[in-house]
């Protein structure tokens, strides 16, 4: 019984991962570049890992065209809707049937990345006001708790992506390691 649960896990965290790299690329190849491109090349707040300040939100806003705004409202915001949810649900459930830990861990781990699904929601809802209200109404206080907002997001979906690599290699080490006392 435990062991078909953890192969559905497994078969939903793969699914789910998928769901989010091709939700990524889309957006990296696509909607985020284009973005970039109708802002005289400025990245877009979502690029940003490490924030921004006032001027340069308020420098990409305005150089951003109206086509630009109405990609960054529309599909952009669209793919950023189940993109945070896809990959909160792949790498929590990889991190859950990773985690070499009792249960509790393996939860506690696992709400890694639907914190940052959580911050990159509230990060959207930030960016879209601003978006809205374009370079003329922007508020320092508004780019501040978006940009929070960004590197919260970024933090947390570093530190989701950087346990399950760790985890991986844990899990290979003693899966090799299983192998190779099965032989002695």
């Amino acid at each position: 019984m435990k062991a078909d649960i953890m192969k559905r896990i497994s078969i939903t965290a793969w699914a789910a991962l998928a769901i989010a790299a091709c939700l990524y690329a889309t957006m990296t190849l696509w909607t985020l570049p284009a973005i970039s491109r109708t802002a005289g090349g400025l990245p877009p707040f979502d690029m940003r890992p490490g924030g921004y300040t006032f001027g340069e939100a308020k420098a990409f806003l305005s150089a951003l065209s109206e086509n630009g705004r109405a990609l960054y409202l529309g599909p952009q915001q669209h793919l950023d809707l189940v993109f945070p949810a896809a990959l909160a649900l792949g790498l929590g459930l990889a991190l859950y049937r990773l985690a070499p830990f009792t249960r509790f861990w393996k939860l506690c781990f696992a709400a890694i990345p639907v914190i940052g699904m959580a911050f990159d929601y509230l990060e959207n809802a930030a960016v879209r006001a601003m978006l809205f209200a374009g370079p003329a109404i922007l508020q320092p206080e508004q780019v501040e708790t978006a940009s929070r907002l960004t590197i919260a997001k970024s933090v947390f979906g570093s530190a989701g992506y950087g346990l399950v690599l760790v985890f991986l290699v844990l899990w290979a080490v003693r899966r090799r390691r299983g192998a190779s006392a099965s032989h002695v």
